[in-house]
């Protein structure tokens, strides 16, 4: 009895404990911090007569809880401006801890820094959308990021630092 699958509730067989299959599991998600400030309020809100300046920067950091466990950090920050008037800046750090199970040592680094911000993106996404329109504004709906693009970019910044020093 002990080797035959166990269903899943979807007419399918759930995985088995020994299985060796790669999966990625989200345990949490939270926000960790999260900052709006509308600065020259009311004034900020009256009609403008030209669209704003939208600056963003995305952050991906990332610690070893236990020997499969991880927290994962997607830090957005930004702001909107006019000229040199701030309409609205915003922070957020948006975490998670996930769970990496049979994933080969070569590629746990890529997976907890692609894979994990990837899935938390949507939710800060909707953070920041509601928070920029609960300030007044309308939403802000932050392009999609390319974590790969990322990724390597933040390698090739490393290796340059790592053969200059």
């Amino acid at each position: 009895m002990a080797d035959s699958p166990v269903p899943n509730g979807n007419g399918g067989a759930a995985a088995q404990p020994d299985d060796l299959t790669p999966t990625l599991n989200a345990l949490a998600q939270y926000a960790k911090d999260l900052s709006f400030e509308n600065p020259n309020a009311p004034r900020s809100l009256q009609p403008q007569q030209q669209g704003p300046q939208i600056n963003i920067q995305v952050n991906v950091n990332a610690k070893q809880l236990a020997e499969e466990d991880f927290e994962v950090d997607l830090r957005l920050e930004g702001d909107a401006k006019i000229g040199a008037e701030v309409l609205f800046a915003f922070e957020l750090t948006y975490s998670g801890i996930f769970r990496l199970r049979n994933i080969p040592q070569d590629q746990m680094h890529p997976a907890v820094m692609i894979e994990c911000p990837r899935l938390l993106f949507p939710f800060a996404r909707q953070i920041i959308a509601d928070a920029v329109r609960n300030g007044g504004f309308p939403p802000l709906y932050i392009d999609p990021i390319d974590f790969v693009g990322l990724y390597r970019q933040k390698a090739a910044e490393a290796q340059v630092q790592g053969g200059t020093a």
